[in-house]
């Protein structure tokens, strides 16, 4: 098979590429990505997706070593909070998610590339237009809290780790200054107390970064970038089972304003599980 397209100039470009620059395993930045697909265009979207962009526009790309795909049905749509969000409105809105982990210190390579590439795909008719991005940002990570410390997978595990649930939580704090003390607040204090016996392994935190200026019309520029903070928490039940009991009573940030609270539950890939149950 001929390689369509090959470099012909630069024979060699990705072997020294691949000789310098970090490679380690940790995470280093994410993509999260919450769309929400046209209605009567849900069954279309998510093959899309699956089939095509998932790949194609993400996992294919340099530097980005780790993706999963999550859903929320409506019942899950209906647990949401706050009603009136600042980050989905309706809040409903967004009922896919799509995390990725990338390598820590190739955050411009990678977004170099991902500029390219969505620019081609774009241009030979491989984007799927009929969807909107309630929040996507990439963002670089933070912290990350163990409920059990050193026991049970590491965050570079999580988006492989058969986790049953995934509950994204965005915080936005007053000032700069106050989303340090947030952070410290969430990982020295309020975490690890909330973790503790929840069926919740790990939370892992992240601050979003701008998106380039090049960037694809259709997605609109980071909010919060100061002063935002992103939090996942990965779930070994089913959020609608332990959500009243762990996630309807978090304490409220003293510096910031919960802006979302959304469970998930991962999508099951090569099927159109749960596309019947999104309306």
């Amino acid at each position: 098979m001929s390689d369509i397209g090959r470099e012909a100039t630069h024979p060699d470009l990705y072997g020294e590429l691949a000789s310098v620059g970090p490679y380690g395993v940790e995470v280093g930045h994410a993509l999260i990505t919450m769309v929400e697909p046209h209605r009567g265009y849900e069954r279309a979207y998510h093959r899309w997706y699956e089939d095509d962009h998932f790949i194609a526009g993400a996992m294919a790309m340099p530097w980005m070593y780790a993706g999963r795909r999550w859903v929320a049905t409506r019942d899950l749509q209906l647990l949401r909070y706050p009603r009136e969000s600042v980050v989905a409105q309706p809040v409903t809105d967004g009922c896919y998610l799509t995390v990725y982990w990338l390598t820590a210190g190739r955050y411009e390579e990678h977004m170099r590339w991902t500029v390219g590439i969505n620019k081609r795909l774009n241009r030979d008719g491989r984007v799927f237009q009929e969807r909107t991005h309630v929040f996507t940002a990439f963002q670089d990570h933070e912290a990350t809290v163990y409920r059990d410390g050193a026991e049970g997978p590491r965050d570079f595990h999580a988006l492989d780790h058969p986790y049953a649930g995934l509950v994204l939580e965005v915080i936005d704090a007053e000032s700069l200054e106050q989303r340090a003390q947030l952070l410290e607040w969430l990982v020295s204090r309020h975490l690890p107390k909330r973790l503790d016996g929840s069926p919740a392994a790990m939370v892992t935190i992240f601050r979003p970064t701008p998106l380039p200026g090049d960037r694809m019309t259709y997605v609109k520029q980071v909010e919060g970038v100061d002063t935002r903070l992103t939090l996942l928490w990965f779930l070994e039940t089913d959020p609608r089972e332990c959500w009243e009991q762990y996630f309807t009573d978090l304490e409220e940030p003293p510096m910031g304003r919960v802006e979302l609270l959304a469970p998930f539950i991962p999508t099951v890939p090569g099927t159109d599980k749960y596309v019947d149950q999104l309306r």
